[in-house]
């Protein structure tokens, strides 16, 4: 029976239930100074208010570093009732001090896979996906550095590997190293923010290649998130890959419309404008496969 790594121990993968498959309850990076996801109890409201939505599960991407709260999260999880999923993982380097990444980056694939399963730090709390970042159009030395370990920590663990790729960019550098210098299944592989560069080449590519498809909307008005969407998701459910197909928040910051939005307004819309059964598929179904222990 597959299962998915929660805050507060493994669950079947079925138990998933509609599903937030890209948000952040917490996020701190010097990007983005000033506008820092830490308040204990706006997380707590937030995931509530997802929970009184229907929503049953939130996949946190933040990875380490970047002040993901790891020893909060299984006290949120279990008084809001909502499933939350872990990230280990790097993102890019402009997210680190220099120092701090001349001391972890010799021991990336012993830290993801000490994260995964063991736990982060003194938390008790297991990651159950190991995210990383590529670059513009690209995969650079660091992120070439930082995918490797997170698949071979991939292998070692089963755990998925979620991508940021930059401003939607990049899948097919991203595929070329996961799936063919390291051989991993592309079903295990997540890439995110492909709605930002609304290629249809691209994206049909990537669906083709066998990995999961992440489109996270409505944390950037300013990008081709929400009044592409629609098309973009009906190209490619047309074409037949429904079942490869996510939906997350990405809240980054406090202003960001995030969870609650995510099943106020885009779930009705997206059943609504494509049906009932592909929107399961994205919020229910899909969530379940994407976010398996490989093996388990």
């Amino acid at each position: 029976m597959s299962e998915v790594r929660t805050v507060l121990g493994d669950i079947p993968a079925s138990g998933l239930g509609v599903c937030d498959a890209h948000d952040h309850l917490f996020l701190r990076t010097p990007a983005l100074a000033g506008q820092e996801l830490d308040d204990v109890d706006l997380a707590d409201g937030r995931l509530r208010a997802f929970r009184r939505l229907g929503g049953a599960s939130v996949v946190q991407w933040t990875p380490y570093g970047m002040g993901r709260r790891a020893g909060e999260l299984a006290a949120l999880s279990r008084a809001a009732g909502v499933h939350v999923v872990a990230a280990t993982g790097l993102h890019q380097a402009a997210h680190y001090a220099p120092k701090a990444l001349e001391r972890i980056l010799p021991e990336l694939e012993e830290l993801f896979v000490s994260e995964v399963t063991e736990g982060i730090g003194a938390t008790g709390v297991r990651a159950g996906l190991i995210k990383v970042a590529g670059d513009f159009h690209g995969v650079g030395a660091h992120a070439r550095l930082t995918m490797t370990a997170a698949a071979r920590a991939h292998r070692r663990t089963g755990a998925p590997v979620a991508v940021h790729l930059e401003l939607g960019t990049g899948a097919a550098d991203v595929l070329d190293l996961l799936c063919g210098e390291e051989g991993m299944d592309p079903s295990r592989v997540i890439l995110g923010h492909l709605g930002r560069s609304p290629d249809p080449v691209q994206q049909l590519e990537a669906a083709r290649a066998g990995a999961f498809l992440a489109f996270d909307g409505p944390s950037r008005a300013n990008h081709a998130t929400d009044w592409r969407l629609w098309d973009q998701l009906a190209a490619l459910v047309s074409a037949g890959f429904g079942g490869q197909l996510l939906l997350g928040g990405d809240t980054t910051v406090p202003q960001t419309p995030g969870m609650p939005y995510l099943l106020r307004r885009l779930r009705p819309r997206l059943e609504r404008f494509l049906g009932e059964e592909p929107a399961h598929a994205v919020f229910v179904a899909n969530p379940a496969r994407a976010f398996a222990l490989a093996g388990a």
